[in-house]
């Protein structure tokens, strides 16, 4: 009995330690230096990758390409609208099969932050926000409100109970190692006041109740309560500091770009700065740094928020909307985390020591007591080079730049100093001249699926975002002496909208078009129309351009013609046609029919051949076509169309507006200096978004059905499909630039002088490089795509690559130096080398 008991007392205290090694090792916290995971404090790199702005089949790529980056938690939101798309109806599958996509993840053995908000902004419809709440009794939007909160809490509890039941938290041995509750709210509660202060309280301890076992974190929220962690939002976060000294420094959102609008100008964000602004973030002792967008991706349906926001997502993000790799965003990215890794065991060990090393130059330098050190050169002049003493060593740091060496001696990579190559991307024609059939909508005629009113209804309370479109028509009738019949001039029909753009009918033809923007949706039409003696129908045409997704309430702003509608110039003078009757239909004829889907399309007679609408509004238009070989991602140039929604096999492929040109200032930009969403812009004049993501995976072998709805009138002859590859890549390397197999080799002894860096130059798989567009060692200038030669060039640039390394290969590799290109060109003079190849 006695040796029994003393087993069982052994095997007890087998057990218990166990299970404390179980909770040692599955466990997440937090101190002043990091977050802490399994009892060891790390420095993570994250990046946002929202799952329904990509098809499931191309999760597990996007994934990998995000740990091959230097990745170490994907971070995504949770969107309710998405999941419960009606009261208590929920749905998780395809794009929104959100335990998929988080097993993917912990799959390739990364971490998640999982954002479940309710609330996201996102630029998502409604900001993330069922519409069919803004409908429940009583209720008013992320305030101290009872209805708001328990519905807020229901769903809150659902996804929460849900991981828990998958056993995803990092505490029951799952990849989420952290939640967040609301989101960017502390800007709402500044404006709100007290409501909002007690909505705050109350959503923290409503989170913590939940019992994650994983960490909570609000962003933009200066007040979160403990044990919530406040965390930044923006393009620069190196001046942020948590509410409390315990707590880490996080950043969970370094915007990589800005999202397009139609009518915008599309931004993007040099490598670069977002480089500099993240070591300069690290620098300063922030320990979790998140990409917003890391793949940014694609608003399918009518997903897109704003209004007035882009079906791409593409956010110049490190992997494009298609998921491949941009160049050289993605790269320059990767070799600033494995500079920052390097640097890890010192930076969450010890406090930087903070040197002065000029006007505009410091280092931050972490030194443990184990005799770990690392250091952060940085130079915050944006306009002139700086030689700095650092040590017993010079350091030659590049404007708005910082450099970093993991041994304080040593530097391994300097945030303007681009070492990874550069890609341009091209579309190229794999499908045009679809055999298309076409079908006219009529301009709403009074009918069952219409209603009539006295007055002007307001938009979403009318057609609950069931469809974009919804028709208000009225009749006027003119009297045969009205003097305008005679002297031509014909009467001016004003209406004012709240937005977001409207088609104006008189008589069943189209008489003119008014569209707002993001900054200002409300839209006033003011034009001369052909009216006629007797009963004339005017019929309005509103069309919502997505729900807004940010400001204090936005579930109360309108949309639709609110008024006035008025005739000016008739015998009375102005006749206010506000009041008369008003007959309203939701929707168009089409979406009622579905002619976007397999079996709706086969429900009216289409026409063909010479008989096909010619640039004529509200025309629905469909063909079908085989998918194209290979597997490189595809899109459909819509160059030739106006406005629209276009379908391929019933699903949504988004909004489409190529009519609404790009206005903003597209000028040289450099990369120096602070950046903001208008500094550096492209597309100037031409269409906003020209080419709309096909997945591959929507996509049949054969017979696949392309439903265009077209509301001005585009040209649908011109539509073809194209596939997205690289079209040539480009190197642009200085001698002597840092390295980290530099830094290897001296750290291990191999070397005793610096070595040379190496250009890079790789196309895709199945591609090779045929050609050199353009080579030159000494000081060309300009970028990938435009370089130009120096007043220094070296004349056999061209030798290396044409006859011995390159042609006719998939990837080479070149030692930036003299010798290689035939000897010094110019001595005494920093030099580079600048290369394009072409892929084909």
């Amino acid at each position: 009995m006695g040796s029994k008991l003393v087993m069982w007392n052994l095997l007890s205290s087998l057990l218990l330690l166990f299970l404390w090694i179980s909770s040692v090792t599955a466990s997440v916290s937090y101190d002043s230096k990091a977050i802490i995971v399994n009892g060891q404090r790390r420095i993570l790199i994250s990046g946002s990758i929202h799952y329904p702005r990509s098809s499931p089949e191309m999760w597990p790529d996007l994934i990998q390409k995000a740990k091959d980056g230097g990745l170490d938690v994907i971070q995504t939101y949770v969107f309710w609208n998405g999941h419960e798309p009606l009261p208590g109806k929920y749905y998780f599958e395809d794009r929104y099969d959100l335990v998929k996509f988080i097993k993917l993840v912990k799959d390739a053995g990364l971490y998640v932050h999982l954002r479940i908000g309710p609330y996201v902004c996102a630029e998502w419809n409604f900001g993330g926000f069922p519409v069919w709440l803004k409908y429940v009794p009583g209720i008013n939007f992320r305030t101290d409100n009872r209805p708001f909160k328990v519905a807020m809490r229901r769903f809150t509890k659902k996804i929460v109970d849900m991981m828990k039941a998958e056993r995803l938290f990092e505490s029951q041995g799952g990849p989420i190692i952290l939640s967040q509750i609301e989101n960017e709210y502390g800007p709402v509660e500044y404006e709100i006041g007290a409501p909002g202060r007690a909505y705050t309280d109350w959503a923290a301890k409503m989170a913590v109740g939940l019992d994650t076992g994983v960490p909570w974190v609000m962003c933009k929220q200066d007040d979160a309560p403990d044990p919530i962690i406040n965390s930044c939002n923006g393009f620069y976060c190196d001046y942020f500091s948590p509410n409390k000294a315990y707590k880490p420094k996080m950043w969970t959102e370094a915007w990589t770009g800005w999202f397009t609008e139609f009518g915008g100008a599309v931004p993007y964000r040099p490598a670069e700065d977002l480089a500099f602004s993240v070591a300069r973030f690290i620098q300063k002792g922030g320990s979790f740094v998140n990409y917003y967008m890391y793949h940014g991706g694609t608003n399918f349906g009518r997903t897109a928020g704003g209004p007035f926001i882009a079906t791409s997502y593409d956010y110049d993000a490190p992997l494009d909307e298609y998921g491949l790799l941009r160049q050289p965003k993605w790269g320059h990215l990767k070799d600033l985390h494995r500079a920052i890794k390097l640097c890890e065991p010192a930076l969450v060990s010890a406090d930087p020591t903070v040197m002065s090393l000029g006007n505009y130059q410091e280092a931050h330098v972490f030194r443990t007591k184990t005799g770990a050190c690392a250091a952060f050169l940085a130079n915050y002049n944006s306009k002139s080079f700086a030689k700095v003493s650092f040590g017993s060593m010079h350091y030659n740091l590049p404007p708005w730049s910082i450099s970093i060496l993991p041994d304080c001696r040593n530097t391994v990579y300097n945030t303007a100093r681009v070492g990874a190559q550069s890609a341009q991307m091209k579309m190229t024609l794999v499908n045009k001249g679809f055999s298309w059939q076409s079908y006219n909508e009529e301009t709403a005629s009074y009918e069952d699926k219409s209603f009539t009113v006295v007055g002007l209804l307001e938009q979403i309370n009318t057609t609950r975002d069931n469809s974009d479109y919804l028709w208000y028509s009225t009749d006027v009738k003119i009297d045969a002496d009205e003097g305008f019949l005679r002297n031509g001039q014909s009467p001016v029909l004003t209406v004012l909208s709240a937005g977001h753009a409207l088609h104006v009918f008189i008589n069943g033809q189209l008489s003119g078009t008014a569209y707002g923007s993001l900054d200002n949706p409300k839209i006033t039409f003011s034009n001369r129309v052909n009216l006629r003696a007797g009963v004339n129908k005017i019929s309005l045409l509103s069309i919502a351009v997505g729900l807004p997704n940010v400001g204090p309430h936005f579930e109360t702003w309108n949309a639709g013609i609110l008024g006035p509608v008025s005739l000016n110039g008739l015998n009375e003078g102005k006749r206010d046609l506000t009041w008369q009757k008003w007959s309203y239909k939701v929707g168009l004829e089409g979406e009622a029919l579905s002619l976007h889907s397999l079996t709706g399309s086969s429900s009216v007679e289409w026409v063909e051949g010479s008989l096909i609408a010619q640039k004529q509004p509200l025309t629905w238009y469909k063909t079908t076509f085989n998918a194209p070989a290979g597997n490189e991602p595809l899109a459909l140039d819509m160059g030739s169309m106006g406005k629209g929604q276009v379908w391929i096999n019933g699903q949504s492929i988004g909004r489409y507006w190529p009519a609404y040109k790009a206005s903003g200032s597209c000028n040289n930009c450099n990369y120096a200096g602070y950046f903001d969403e208008k500094k550096c812009l492209s597309n100037c004049g031409d269409a906003s978004q020209r080419w709309y993501h096909v997945p591959r995976s929507w996509l049949n072998p054969t017979g696949n059905l392309l439903v265009v709805f077209e509301e001005w009138g585009g040209n649908p002859d011109w539509i073809s499909l194209v596939k997205r590859e690289i079209g040539s890549v480009c190197a642009d390397i200085y001698e002597y630039q840092p390295t980290l197999m530099n830094w290897q080799m001296k750290a291990y002894g191999k070397v005793s002088k610096p070595l040379r860096p190496k250009a890079h130059l790789w196309c895709a798989p199945g591609q090779k490089i045929s050609s050199i567009k353009f080579a030159s060692f000494g000081t060309p200038m300009g970028g990938c795509g435009s370089f130009r030669e120096g007043s220094c060039h070296a004349h056999k640039s061209y030798d290396i690559f044409e006859k011995q390394k390159c042609i006719g290969q998939q990837s080479c590799s070149v030692t930036v130096e003299p010798e290689v290109f035939g000897g010094d060109p110019c001595p005494n003079i920093m030099k580079k080398l600048s290369v394009e190849a072409i892929c084909s």
